[in-house]
């Protein structure tokens, strides 16, 4: 029996009561032992507090630790506020930085799956600006690498996989800039080479989701946060699970936030929830 950690998130979001809609709903499957870690007591829905956020806190470094030491096979993590862990001194941008660290990882990377799309992100919590000097060639073969595998483990042999330029128009030949030749076209030629030619692009970053969703290719490799999921979202929002590559444990979440606005109501979707428990009890 396999032993999978779900974390509250912050308890005066919705991550309880989708964390409890999930495991009532008779959609998990069978073999699994289910564990909740987190202190409901510590918020109250719809009020974020920095007792909340510590609680939220406490429970990731408690998942953390147990995946680490233990047989514990994966861990679900519930929604928690970036601006609430960091005012507490948070020093990770999200989740997935966080456990990246916890694992002393020098590869890792961000998924977001769905119905629809798959994508993984060549960058993730940094500001548009930033990008353009933060984009690499191994970055995106980090991510491209990383996604390959996923899928593979996904069952799929010989994933397509399109990657996507940084530019209008992936650059108009230089024309809107040269990411694409100077920093993009070398690392697919490095992924093509590893890969057997399942990588392709740079693509046209307004086109190439539209071809992937009537699927074209198993996923697409975006290198920036909101060029990934703004399709993402759009197409997969209640059922789309984000998952952190290359940890030696599957790690997933649901892919919307708090939603303290809600809380409380009993109105939140745990569709996300209920698929991103499923995608981790899959992987192991």
């Amino acid at each position: 029996m396999h032993e999978i950690l779900i974390t509250l998130g912050d308890p005066a979001g919705i991550g309880p009561e989708v964390i409890d809609a999930a495991l009532a709903s008779g959609q998990l499957p069978a073999g699994f032992d289910f564990r909740v870690i987190g202190d409901r007591s510590a918020g109250t829905p719809g009020k974020p507090t920095r007792e909340s956020a510590q609680a939220a806190l406490d429970a990731l470094e408690a998942s953390a630790r147990l995946l680490r030491k233990t047989e514990a096979a994966a861990v679900v993590t519930g929604p928690v506020s970036k601006e609430g862990l960091q005012a507490i001194g948070f020093p990770f941008p999200g989740q997935t930085e966080f456990f990246t660290h916890a694992f002393g990882l020098t590869e890792s990377g961000m998924l977001l799956t769905g119905p629809t799309l798959t994508v993984g992100l060549a960058t993730i919590h940094i500001p548009h600006a930033d990008v353009p000097k933060l984009l690499t060639t191994q970055s995106i073969f980090t991510i491209g690498k990383l996604t390959a595998k996923f899928l593979t483990k996904k069952g799929i042999a010989s994933p397509r996989i399109a990657v996507c330029g940084l530019n209008p128009h992936a650059g108009e030949n230089g024309a809107f800039g040269d990411e694409e030749k100077s920093i993009i076209a070398p690392a697919i030629a490095a992924l093509n080479e590893i890969g057997n030619g399942i990588f392709s692009g740079p693509h046209v970053p307004d086109a190439i989701f539209r071809d992937a969703a009537q699927g074209k290719y198993h996923a697409v490799l975006a290198m920036y946060h909101d060029q990934g999921l703004i399709p993402l979202k759009l197409l997969d929002f209640d059922e789309a699970v984000n998952v952190t590559l290359g940890l030696p444990k599957p790690r997933t979440s649901p892919d919307h936030g708090t939603a303290f606005g809600i809380a409380g109501q009993g109105i939140a979707n745990p569709a996300s929830m209920i698929a991103a428990i499923r995608l981790a009890c899959e992987l192991v």
